[in-house]
């Protein structure tokens, strides 16, 4: 048995807060996979990547979810 948050497939326990946001999460991942030139695994895996490609796409990802919060905030419609 693992620890919650390695990977065993599809057996992830961060649930998304409003499940509807799913779609559009898997663009923002694919988009910034292409950004920083890694190739997402067609099965979901990402357990034979190296911690500094899922690193860097787990903080792109997050700077990118971070500035469009402070958009969405501060009334900027244009996200």
């Amino acid at each position: 048995m693992g620890f919650a948050g390695q990977g065993q497939g599809r057996n992830r326990s961060n649930n998304l807060v409003v499940p509807q946001a799913s779609a559009a999460l898997q663009q923002l991942k694919a988009e910034a996979a292409q950004e920083l030139g890694v190739t997402l695994p067609q099965d979901g895996y990402m357990g034979n990547y190296t911690s500094r490609e899922t690193g860097s796409l787990g903080g792109y990802i997050t700077k990118r979810l971070v500035q469009l919060a402070e958009q969405q905030l501060s009334g900027r419609s244009n996200l």
